[in-house]
């Protein structure tokens, strides 16, 4: 059996859960979120403890088995706790303002980027170079943070650009490093 798909998930109270045939859905004090699962995978709540099982051993339904029980996880975390990718901006001129819903991103082009928040995202500006997106569902989260990094990735050769908070950017040498070290 698959060891992250035979681990129950514990559902914390104030959180209810409603399993039907076309899917799963979770209601917490952050949001509902609903997801359809390969009709194979056999999910269970037995005393606030969800459980996951597969019909057999085939290579298809194992695969499917760890991804049930962590989509199932990350529902339930989503709607009580949240999620949160954190940005960071580099670089000289580079700065991030809120808009109302919206962030304006001015990075070194003719013109400020103007980010709309996927439904279900809000978008966050602490100072001018730190950029929060946080929300229910975690590949949403993931997706809109990938979008606004998208803008500027981080340059290799100077490391300006927008990266996520802790990511560290290998700098290049560049041609004025190429020769360094070299006899002729």
């Amino acid at each position: 059996m698959s060891r992250i798909g035979r681990m129950p998930i514990q559902v914390p109270t104030g959180v209810t859960v409603t399993i039907k045939e076309d899917g799963v859905t979770v209601k917490g004090p952050k949001g509902e979120l609903h997801q359809k699962f390969h009709r194979s995978m056999t999910v269970t709540l037995e005393n606030n403890t969800l459980t996951v099982s597969r019909p057999d051993d085939d290579q298809f339904h194992r695969s499917l088995h760890g991804l049930t029980r962590t989509l199932l996880s990350n529902m339930v975390q989503g709607v009580t706790k949240g999620f949160v990718k954190e940005l960071e901006i580099t670089g000289v001129g580079y700065r991030a303002e809120k808009v109302g819903s919206n962030l304006k991103l001015r990075m070194g082009f003719s013109h400020p980027i103007e980010v709309t928040p996927i439904p279900g995202v809000t978008l966050d500006v602490e100072g001018t170079t730190k950029i929060k997106v946080s929300g229910t569902a975690k590949e949403v989260v993931g997706e809109m943070a990938s979008r606004i990094r998208a803008i500027r990735l981080p340059d290799v050769y100077r490391g300006k650009g927008i990266r996520y908070a802790g990511e560290v950017v290998r700098k290049k040498a560049g041609k004025a490093g190429k020769g360094v070290g070299v006899k002729a």
